[in-house]
């Protein structure tokens, strides 16, 4: 009795085992664990404020990427609120990605980037002779440094939400903004 238990068990587990190893080999990873190139837009500035903010991303390694970032002032050229959150019309960012943990160019992140930008920035008060006050406006292009943080959350398909906000510090123009803030809800696919 103990020989026909044995050997069931025996039959069991080779069966169980011969299962497991087809499922393995016929399983193809998630697109999120193998690919390499990711594709996105700031689906925040689009609506919000009407900017094309475009990201392109490469997968370095399992915990770095880059990315190329182009933003531009595009639709209601004459919206207050777009003026209020953007002194930028134009601007190219390059931006080095490091996540942490063990997933694959997921999770959280810390980055750094350059910024080049351009623009109209309304740093100078101006009263007229009439005593009523307003902001001088004038051209400006600078290039920035700076870092943040944020967070991708990559589905199994490929699709990814990727939330980040980082600061910088404008380093050559008198006429630009000191300070330039990036605050990113980019919806993309990973491919």
């Amino acid at each position: 009795m103990k020989k026909l238990l044995l050997l069931s068990l025996v039959l069991i587990s080779s069966v169980t085992f011969a299962q497991d190893s087809q499922n393995t080999q016929t399983t193809e990873p998630d697109k999120r664990d193998v690919t390499q190139n990711e594709l996105s837009i700031g689906a925040l500035n689009l609506v919000a404020f009407g900017a094309i903010d475009l990201t392109f991303e490469r997968i370095i390694d399992q915990n770095s990427s880059w990315a190329i970032e182009g933003f531009i002032k595009a639709l209601d050229r004459d919206n207050e609120n777009i003026d209020d959150a953007f002194y930028k019309d134009f601007s190219l960012t390059g931006k080095y990605k490091y996540f942490f943990g063990d997933r694959y160019a997921r999770g959280f992140y810390v980055h750094g980037f350059g910024m080049l930008s351009s623009g109209e920035y309304d740093d100078n008060w101006v009263v007229d002779s009439e005593g009523y006050g307003y902001y001088e406006y004038e051209d400006y292009t600078d290039f920035a440094l700076g870092f943040g943080i944020g967070g991708k959350f990559v589905s199994k398909g490929g699709f990814f939400l990727d939330l980040g906000a980082g600061i910088g510090r404008n380093l050559l123009s008198e006429n630009s903004p000191t300070i330039v803030g990036q605050f990113n809800v980019n919806l993309g696919f990973r491919f």
